[in-house]
């Protein structure tokens, strides 16, 4: 209606007599002219179209007007909700359906090279913000969509809770930092501005997004290169405890599609440590053990209360104790090996032995210088004397 309500268009309605429930059977009604009906048919007949997802019912409902619960969240839907992140990442190669792999240049130990591979070791050796490509091979191609993500997390098990970051000096050093807000990440993508840093709200551990791009026309793996932004030594960062870099192939909604984990070691001389550390484990498989040399320990001065040991206790260690001798030549190292070797026979032999082959040894010297000289000189003994006397 348009205009006012005039009081004939109201029913005569008795104040405060009865109650709702009345009140609602009086006015809605089926009988009443104002109530559409279809050809007098009765109330449970018309058209339900009227109010769609409604139904029509006879009686009055009591619960017509009560408020849902409001401390009931409204569940969201399970497809829409991205994976929980792990606290503890999984380290184990994981190829998966794909066959995710990951493929290093090769390249020598030589002191001249910014990063090298050892598979041996599944260890990368690299320098402070040097490029390291990284080859990526798939047996099948991804879905469309899918991302790469390289996350740093420490080795050792009292270390791994702990978040991967840069020290303090790298990360307030204008040198890589220009322009940057991710300055706190130890990895970073090079050549791609697709690349996003991100830092997980529950577990604080920083990780780089980047989409994958299928090889090009006559290649078979993507190329991604990556930057290791702190030395494995710096102190307040790493702090020379080993590091694992985990590369995952995943979903746009955070499903892990393939896995691959391997060791980073960040240091000045990628080529001299890689070599080092290959010999010290072939070492350690031949079964063969590597000698120190032995320190000397600097003579406290005089007048310190320090207590000195023994002679008989230090000389106890000395004899212990195992040196190591640089002997240039190969002449005067056979020498003095047997020298060396001479002297560990006369400690397995004992002394009433030594006695009796230094006797024989003396023996066999006086045979030796009792034969007559040459030229015709005769030996003078102890009785005779010379024509000069």
């Amino acid at each position: 209606m348009n205009g006012p309500v005039e009081e004939t268009d109201l029913p005569d309605l008795q104040l405060s007599q009865g109650s709702f429930q009345q009140i609602w059977e009086t006015i809605m009604t089926p009988g009443e002219p104002n109530i559409p009906h279809v050809e007098n048919e009765p109330w449970s007949d018309l058209d339900a179209t009227l109010l769609p997802g409604a139904s029509f019912q006879d009686g009055f409902d009591e619960n017509l007007f009560e408020l849902a619960d409001p401390a009931e969240p409204f569940p969201a839907p399970l497809d829409s909700m991205p994976p929980p992140a792990s606290t503890v990442p999984s380290t184990i190669d994981y190829p998966g359906e794909h066959g995710f792999q990951l493929r290093f240049q090769k390249s020598g130990t030589a002191k001249s090279v910014t990063s090298t591979f050892s598979v041996q070791l599944n260890k990368l050796y690299c320098q402070l913000a040097k490029t390291c490509p990284v080859e990526l091979l798939m047996a099948k191609g991804p879905p469309p969509g899918a991302l790469l993500r390289a996350t740093a997390i420490y080795k050792k098990s009292e270390h791994v809770s702990e978040v991967v970051r840069r020290c303090p000096h790298h990360q307030s050093s204008p040198e890589n930092n220009e322009g940057v807000n991710h300055r706190s990440h130890l990895i970073r993508v090079e050549g791609s501005h697709r690349a996003q840093y991100v830092e997980d709200d529950s577990t604080k551990r920083q990780s780089v997004l980047l989409p994958y791009e299928p090889p090009q026309p006559g290649s078979e793996a993507t190329t991604v290169l990556l930057n290791f932004m702190c030395n494995s030594s710096c102190m307040g960062g790493m702090n020379r405890r080993p590091i694992l870099t985990i590369l995952t192939l995943e979903t746009s909604e955070g499903q892990v599609l393939g896995r691959r984990c391997f060791e980073v070691r960040v240091c000045a001389c990628p080529g001299r440590d890689r070599k080092t550390d290959e010999e010290g484990v072939n070492r350690a498989l031949n079964g063969t053990k590597t000698t120190k040399r032995k320190v000397p320990q600097a003579t406290p001065p005089p007048g310190t209360s320090k207590k000195t040991k023994t002679g008989s206790s230090t000389e106890d260690e000395d004899r212990d104790s195992i040196f190591v001798l640089q002997v240039r030549g190969r002449e005067r190292y056979e020498w003095l090996k047997k020298i060396n070797d001479s002297l560990e026979l006369m400690d397995h032999v004992p002394p009433a032995d030594q006695e009796k082959y230094k006797k024989r040894c003396s023996t066999k010297n006086t045979k030796k210088g009792s034969m007559a000289p040459k030229n015709g000189k005769r030996l003078l003994t102890k009785e005779e004397k010379s024509d000069s006397d």
